[in-house]
């Protein structure tokens, strides 16, 4: 059976502003020196995919961005645009319908774009045994990752913990909790971290559709019909509007019985705002973790990014500086996660030129 990788780049990063735009969201930023995160992502697949077997899902404002970002890596017909945005339960099942009528049936691998992984190898051993377990069991797959400290900024998967297995059986899906609930959690040492990583036959989750979801499997039908047609295009753009927004962890996978969980420790981090570049970047000898051209002089504890000018730092402790072509963002580390809340109110001001 075949194993194809999809590959979720629709979002806008809000919390990586001023750096992420509408027109550069994070995933075409180059956060780690390396390369864009897109394409790190891509490269990682195909470790264990063969390129011909990669796909992207982008929306339709971005996929010229994303052509021009992954010519050479990929196949132009496997950027998968998005007429509009319908959350994770539509663009998975877009191509779990693009792969099953177009390919036959195989194994997906389903990750978002913009993670990053510290160590690739032992990432590959572990994604390669989910695409066994899923071809061998039919079943519903996600990757949990142990908890380094008891974060209140992921979801928990519960499983059931006991002696070393190659996979567990999920209980359940946990939203965001508060503090001294992920540290219980982390205590019980029966609770990964979510990390949205997901491993399945395009078949299995489409016949979940089926069954949790058949208003949205009703429409992705009406795609899936006209597929290989010259009316493609033209079904999908008046249908997949239509879809109603849900994400995949809602419909799906909370609701699915007999999901299975491995658990990743390869190093990995979601990217999710300015605080995780503690994680991409050594710490200086005062903790400031810094990028570009800087001078800091008693300055502790800070997250500083500098794309083309001098950033110099005085006298201040945990601050997050960001340094873009036309605005400075500075904030308090503690409200990192806080920074898509700045985006809106530029909305609300109507001060589109910087969004």
């Amino acid at each position: 059976m075949n194993t194809f990788g999809v590959i979720l780049a629709g979002g806008g990063g809000t919390r990586f502003w001023p750096l992420s735009r509408q027109d550069l969201p994070k995933q075409f930023l180059n956060l780690t020196g390396s390369d864009l995160m897109v394409n790190e992502t891509v490269d990682r697949l195909a470790e264990f995919v063969e390129k011909q077997n990669i796909f992207v899902v982008t929306n339709t404002a971005q996929t010229p961005k994303m052509l021009e970002a992954t010519a050479g890596r990929l196949d132009e017909k496997h950027i998968l645009s998005e007429p509009a945005a319908r959350n994770t339960s539509a663009c998975i099942g877009y191509a779990a319908m693009e792969i099953l009528k177009k390919h036959g049936d195989g194994v997906m691998c389903i990750l978002p774009s913009d993670h990053y992984i510290k160590e690739p190898k032992a990432y590959t051993k572990v994604m390669r045994s989910a695409v066994a377990v899923a071809e061998k069991t039919g079943r519903l797959v996600t990757i949990g990752i142990k908890p380094a400290f008891a974060s209140t900024g992921y979801g928990y998967i519960q499983y059931k913990a006991g002696k070393h297995r190659e996979y567990y059986d999920v209980v359940d899906f946990v939203e965001k909790p508060d503090i001294r609930t992920a540290k219980a959690y982390v205590k019980s040492g029966s609770f990964l971290w979510n990390s949205g990583m997901f491993v399945w036959k395009a078949s299995t989750i489409l016949a979940y559709f089926k069954r949790l979801l058949p208003d949205i499997y009703e429409k992705l039908e009406q795609i899936g019909r006209v597929m290989n047609t010259p009316r493609e295009r033209e079904v999908l753009d008046a249908v997949y509007p239509t879809i109603p927004k849900i994400s995949i962890d809602y419909g799906i996978m909370e609701r699915a019985d007999k999901v299975l969980v491995l658990i990743g420790e390869f190093g990995w981090n979601d990217v999710g705002s300015w605080d995780a570049l503690q994680a991409l970047y050594e710490p200086d000898e005062d903790g400031n973790v810094i990028y570009g051209e800087q001078v800091h002089l008693d300055t502790k504890n800070c997250i500083s990014y500098a794309k083309s000018k001098l950033i110099a730092a005085l006298g201040v402790e945990d601050l997050i500086i960001v340094e873009a072509d036309d605005a400075i963002l500075v904030c308090h580390k503690d409200k990192a996660q806080e920074v898509k809340n700045i985006v809106e109110q530029l909305k609300a001001e109507g001060k589109e030129q910087y969004l």
